[in-house]
């Protein structure tokens, strides 16, 4: 009989290893290995090789980078979506790309299970997860971290490194860089180790070379670099009058930002397992795209149409944090923030400086700015008649005034 196949999520790093020996043996399985490319650069380098040596009978690396760009990254940034005021998602998106293809590939190859090295401490297991229930239910998912067998047997570090060297498993592990990482193209994220201190300061100049995507904003250039992105429907489509990819607009907003110091974030945030978390992200060009097309949803969006997606950008930040990617209210707030964004289009200009973006201009074919009417000089269209804000006045202080004076009838 031939044997079950199992499709696991494998980054070659110490955990994915230790993961694709152990499931071998302790499943007598057929291990099938699967990295995304999403923007890690050379963190690729070298893993087909390490993976067949390792025990798995095939790998895939997927270039995914344009399927993330255009079809992750962009809706996403289109609803403006920041968790908790702060964290612009970079892990988070990546999750249901990556679990996709999973499916995918299991089910060309006709794998019963899907394989991941996520904690159960962490929001990883849950996206997965929720990814694959929602795109292949049929498909059942292995989680050794949460298996009390593999925890006894790797209760830390120690014994994944020994299990490594007894089975040959070529692993770099060491204390010079006591954190763990998580890139795409997206951001860069740091977290556990020292940064488990919420004390510890990661922007002091000692740990300077923990930063990957960008310089420390006091080594940034004295001066300031202007930059223009054009947008259409939402989307960044040019640079500086260049005509670029989604891919291409990330790839170069990375580069300048990075060069500025731009897009760091030190925080404590919410996981969805109910913990609370330190974690260091550097988004530098995601913080260039998140800052230009909120100006230019300013000139060419409806007030009342902000105000609406605006109301949703917790839900749906909490929907991209917490797993629900494919689920249908993410699907159906989408459909909402896609109408809104049919007008947000034209240029927005940057100034970028030491870690800051800061507006430097905005101009629309369809801005909805009318400066005749908007002017505090004589408009010369009578299209505004201030006499008129008396009466608007009056009739939003009508409730004001009776129920002040309730309030003041009971207190007599």
């Amino acid at each position: 009989m031939a044997k079950e196949k199992i499709v696991l999520a494998y980054s070659g790093g110490l955990d994915t290893s230790v993961i694709l020996k152990w499931l071998k043996e302790t499943y007598d399985a057929e291990i099938i290995a699967f990295t995304a490319d999403i923007g890690q650069k050379d963190e690729l380098d070298g893993l087909e090789e390490k993976a067949l040596a390792t025990g798995a009978s095939k790998i895939y690396i997927d270039d995914l980078r344009d399927e993330f760009a255009r079809d992750f990254i962009n809706p996403m940034f289109q609803a403006a979506a920041l968790y908790e005021g702060q964290y612009l998602l970079g892990t988070s998106i990546a999750r249901p790309l990556i679990a996709k293809r999973m499916v995918e590939i299991a089910r060309a190859e006709g794998a019963t299970a899907i394989a991941h090295g996520a904690t159960g401490k962490g929001n990883d297991q849950v996206r997965f997860e929720l990814t694959a229930a929602a795109l292949a239910p049929e498909i059942s998912v292995i989680a050794p971290w949460r298996l009390e067998e593999f925890r006894e047997q790797f209760p830390g570090r120690a014994e994944m490194i020994a299990y490594a060297e007894k089975h040959g498993i070529p692993v770099t592990a060491s204390a010079a860089k006591p954190y763990s990482t998580d890139r795409n193209l997206l951001h860069i994220s740091f977290e556990s180790g020292m940064l488990e201190d919420p004390w510890f300061d990661p922007s002091a100049t000692s740990n300077k070379d923990m930063f990957v995507l960008s310089v420390d904003p006091e080594d940034a250039p004295d001066q300031a670099e202007y930059i223009e992105l054009e947008f259409e429907k939402g989307d960044c489509v040019a640079i500086n009058g260049t005509r670029l990819t989604p891919l291409q607009v990330m790839e170069t907003l990375n580069e300048v930002g990075g060069k500025h110091g731009i897009g760091r974030v030190d925080m404590v945030e919410n996981r969805f397992v109910g913990m609370k978390s330190r974690g260091v992200y550097e988004t530098p060009g995601g913080t260039i795209l998140f800052t230009a097309h909120r100006k230019m949803e300013s000139l060419t969006m409806d007030r009342d149409v902000m105000h609406l997606r605006d109301s949703l950008i917790s839900k749906y930040a909490s929907l991209v944090y917490n797993g629900f990617w494919f689920a249908p209210e993410r699907l159906a707030i989408q459909a909402l923030v896609t109408e809104s964004q049919k007008n947000v289009s034209g240029t927005v200009r940057l100034k970028l400086y030491k870690g800051n973006v800061i507006g430097a201009g905005v101009k629309s074919p369809v801005s909805l700015y009318n400066p005749d009417i908007a002017t505090m000089e004589a408009d010369p269209t009578k299209a505004y008649d201030q006499g008129d804000a008396t009466g608007f006045i009056r009739l939003n202080a009508l409730r004001l005034k009776v129920g002040s004076g309730v309030e003041q009838n009971a207190k007599k």
